[in-house]
């Protein structure tokens, strides 16, 4: 009998070695699949007929705030009106914000989308709310409000 078990264990430990070994496959396969699909928004056209448009486009009061969340991080925000002044119809903003430092050298760029998916588009002369918050800005920003440039319009 003893040899009978001696025999099962280099049988079950090479089986279970087997199902250790799918597993990390497996793993390694959906983690390599997972990340080429990507939940990132692609980019939004920002060809001729955009860069034609976006002069159009107003940012009204624009403000800055910080405040502390409930993990009592320090938190900023961004808000402020954007008004459609053109005569097209806008279905989403997508502009990059540019926090500097006190040599106006660039410390943290960020992409955003200005309304939330989906929304109704921003008809010819309305005004639309928007706010960006950011947790983590890096100690050497100015304290300034940040640049903000329009690269990107889903236009109607």
């Amino acid at each position: 009998m003893a040899d009978a078990q001696k025999r099962e264990l280099p049988v079950a430990f090479l089986a279970g070695a087997v199902i250790v070994a799918l597993i990390i496959a497996g793993a390694v396969w959906y983690s390599k699949h997972a990340a080429n699909e990507s939940t990132a928004p692609k980019a939004l056209p920002m060809g001729a007929a955009e860069q034609a448009y976006a002069p159009q486009i107003k940012f009204l009061n624009p403000k800055m705030g910080r405040a502390a969340n409930f993990l009592n991080q320090e938190v900023t925000f961004i808000f402020g009106s954007v008004e459609n002044d053109g005569p097209r119809s806008i279905r989403q903003i997508e502009v990059t914000v540019e926090f500097h430092d006190v040599f106006n050298q660039v410390v943290l760029r960020d992409t955003e989308r200005l309304f939330p998916t989906p929304s109704t588009p921003l008809d010819p002369g309305q005004q639309r709310d928007f706010q960006l918050s950011y947790e983590h800005i890096p100690q050497m920003w100015n304290v300034q409000y940040p640049s903000i440039r329009i690269t990107g319009l889903d236009l109607k």
